[in-house]
């Protein structure tokens, strides 16, 4: 499977909070704040860049990743995210080795069902140790998606 890292998911109390601070003590560039809201997920998120490393700041409103930070507090690392050139080939490759690809709350994901709330193809993997899971995200669309959160910056 063709795959790059592209950032963590990291749960934040406060968004704005945890954005500033990032800002201030290492000089990070922050995106516009986004939000999330589907079949009982509720979230929302900003892109942090650290030079050009980034880390998904999310901050949980309802859903499982509220119960996620309840359970296990700020700050836990809950997700990798990897870009892939092509998410129907990875989607292929992945349902070929008898992987299922999921929805943001578990459920099985069906090959035309990948677009997600923000316009980026995605997929999550079963989760297999934990509460930890692996995100594919169309590259393309991310790196669109990522280049406008910085230049529409509100």
């Amino acid at each position: 499977m063709d795959l790059k890292f592209s950032h963590v998911d990291v749960l934040v109390e406060n968004l704005e909070v945890a954005c500033s601070y990032y800002a201030k003590v290492f000089s990070a560039r922050i995106s516009k704040s986004f939000t999330w809201e589907r079949d009982g997920l509720h979230v929302r998120y900003a892109i942090v860049m650290f030079g050009t490393e980034r880390v998904m700041l999310v901050q949980p409103i309802a859903g499982n990743l509220r119960d996620l930070m309840d359970a296990n507090g700020e700050g836990t690392i809950y997700r990798h995210c990897y870009s892939t050139p092509d998410i129907e080939v990875a989607y292929d490759e992945l349902v070929a080795v008898g992987v299922q690809p999921e929805d943001e709350n578990g459920r099985p994901l069906s090959r035309e069902a990948l677009q997600s709330p923000s316009g980026v193809r995605i997929i999550w993997l079963p989760k297999r140790f934990g509460h930890f899971s692996i995100e594919l995200l169309e590259e393309r669309e991310l790196e669109q998606f990522i280049q406008d959160a910085f230049s529409t910056r509100a």
